[in-house]
């Protein structure tokens, strides 16, 4: 048995199988989930777990090369864009839209319980090398 780390042996599963240049999803309860890619779906309420646990558990497991999110989290969820500005100095922004037709291609979405608006971003694995 795990004693640190991600402890939920779905998501542990799903994060050892990943690999360099994947694509994976941290989304709110709202995000539309498009077929495809795997899911593990942490959500239990609304709020649990939030968005930043979430993501700041995965950083901590995953090497991370790039992240995309909307740019309409700059007006409607200030709080969880400054989060992002932190985490990720390079941050792409685009359209809604955009991202969930990117979405399309991830390899893992992790749903939060997150429900505050636009709190979704998209990882792109790196190397630890």
């Amino acid at each position: 048995m795990k004693k640190a780390g991600i402890l939920n042996r779905h998501l542990a599963g799903a994060l050892a199988e990943l690999g360099h240049g994947d694509r994976v999803l941290v989304c709110d309860v709202g995000m539309p989930i498009p077929r495809g890619p795997r899911v593990v779906d942490l959500a239990f309420r609304a709020g649990v777990p939030s968005f930043t646990e979430v993501l700041d558990g995965l950083l901590d497991e995953l090497v991370v090369g790039g992240a995309t999110a909307a740019k309409e989290v700059r007006d409607a969820n200030p709080e969880v864009s400054a989060l992002l500005d932190t985490r990720f100095p390079d941050l792409e922004l685009v359209s809604h839209e955009r991202l969930k037709e990117l979405t399309a291609d991830a390899r893992l979405v992790v749903r939060t319980g997150e429900a505050r608006p636009y709190a979704n971003v998209l990882l792109r694995c790196g190397v630890f090398f």
